[in-house]
């Protein structure tokens, strides 16, 4: 655990010397100031990662020294003691940034215990994470890779900055348009492997046979129309990292020989019976619960194993709402600029709109509503006119037609989309169906739903 640069600032001696002695115990820098006033020029002329601040004292009380710490470093962390029973007071020091609160008399250090080591493995996780960002910015990976604010997100690049190094396969498990591929290229991108290819091999858009010698290559001859020998996908990623997407989508046949290669890290084409190394790491992906599929007898489990040595989880987009705000800025800036056009930002109404969405299609969706938005949109401030659906939320004359207005204003929303990737595939449904991140089967049960042509 990392340990903490911590400040204690109470009028009343015993309550300091009480808090000093044990968070000292506990490995931790503890300085101490007996008001407000020296407090502020303690911070001055030290540096602090957290201070213990309490609210009522003589001359400048916890929310006038919380403020000016604040302007003088955002970045230390506050925590306010107060009173127990004071709730107004630890929300209005909430509102001016104060991390948490706790109240007094402190006896149940257990507690503080448990919340200075909740901020510290914060504190590590944000440090961690800056200089992730650093190194890819060295790296040159552009920034749309690693926008969020939420936790989760946040201990996910964390996790990817981690384990790149290693040799270990990875299994990256999520939804559809969740990322999945743009995590795998980061994890590669902050490998060793980084000055190597990644190849990008979508297991559930070839056939089988197809799918055996796009990975494995073959030799001439080895079936009809093998007229030369073709260097498979293991070959050409030798030295790199090999992205399985759809990986519950693979035949027995195909998970045996993968099951060899990452076992004795070798295979053979088809139509050869030489054995061939190469040196690749194996990232997985899938939207289904391979576990299910185990129990079901469709994957195997040994297989399983060897491709979740480490498990990542991509929280759905409706999961991490605090980071809508960010993406749709960063696409309406994107797409602005790749269309050449000046669009200043989003009505109020707009942005309400988009923040009250969930997002079935994930990420993936959202992409698509606001590139849409920005190619049709009028005026410098894009407006509801220009988003795929008018609305989300229940207005005056919705709820008038009661509780099945959001369910129309999803279908609407879904049958466009649908419309739209049919248009831009020319009515090809294998690559429609991948661009809205759903299987063919169920685009062509949505075609049917919504009386459209396949």
């Amino acid at each position: 655990m990392q340990k903490l640069s911590i400040l204690i600032v109470d009028d009343e001696r015993s309550q300091r010397e009480l808090l000093s002695d044990f968070l000292r115990s506990e490995g931790h820098t503890v300085t101490e100031a007996e008001n407000g006033e020296k407090a502020v020029k303690t911070v001055l002329a030290g540096q602090f990662d957290l201070i213990l601040l309490d609210y009522k004292m003589p001359g400048m009380n916890g929310l006038e020294v919380l403020k000016e710490v604040k302007r003088i470093n955002p970045e230390i962390d506050v925590v306010i003691i107060t009173a127990y029973g004071t709730v107004e007071t630890a929300v209005e020091a909430l509102k001016a940034g104060a991390i948490d609160y706790i109240t007094k008399p402190i006896v149940e250090l257990d507690e503080l215990v448990i919340l200075v080591n909740r901020i510290a493995e914060r504190r590590q996780l944000i440090q961690e994470n800056k200089l992730l960002k650093e190194d890819l910015n060295k790296r040159g990976v552009t920034a749309d890779k690693i926008i969020y604010k939420n936790r989760q997100m946040a201990e996910l690049i964390n996790l990817a900055g981690r384990v790149a190094a290693s040799k270990a396969s990875i299994l990256i498990q999520g939804e559809s348009g969740t990322g999945k591929e743009l995590l795998a290229r980061l994890i590669h991108q902050l490998s060793p492997r980084s000055n190597k290819s990644i190849v990008v091999v979508n297991c559930g858009a070839l056939h089988e046979n197809l799918l055996e010698s796009e990975l494995f290559g073959h030799e001439k001859g080895a079936f009809t129309g093998a007229s030369s020998r073709r260097i498979g996908r293991f070959e050409e990623a030798d030295g790199g990292t090999l992205f399985l997407d759809e990986i519950g989508e693979l035949s027995p046949t195909i998970q045996v020989k993968l099951l060899r290669f990452l076992q004795e890290r070798e295979f053979q084409r088809l139509g050869s019976n030489v054995n061939l190394q190469v040196d690749v790491r194996i990232i997985s992906a899938t939207n289904k619960d391979l576990e299910v599929q185990v129990k079901e007898g469709s994957f195997r489990e040994d297989l399983f194993y060897r491709l979740k040595v480490v498990t990542m989880v991509l929280p759905p987009l409706r999961e991490r709402k605090e980071d809508l705000s960010l993406l749709i800025d960063h696409f309406i800036d994107k797409f602005a600029a790749e269309n050449g056009k000046n669009i200043k930002g989003l009505s109020a109404e707009a942005r309400d709109v988009l923040l009250k969405y969930d997002y079935p299609g994930n990420v993936r969706e959202l992409v698509n509503i606001m590139e849409r938005a920005v190619v049709i949109a009028r005026d410098q401030y894009i407006t509801t006119d220009d988003l795929p659906f008018k609305s989300v939320i229940a207005t005056d004359e919705s709820e008038k037609k009661g509780p099945g207005i959001l369910r129309e204003s999803v279908d609407e929303l879904e049958k466009k989309l649908i419309i739209e990737a049919m248009e831009k595939t020319q009515d090809n449904q294998t690559k429609a169906a991948e661009s809205l991140g759903i299987s063919e089967r169920m685009l062509r049960y949505k075609l049917k739903k919504y009386g459209l042509k396949g």
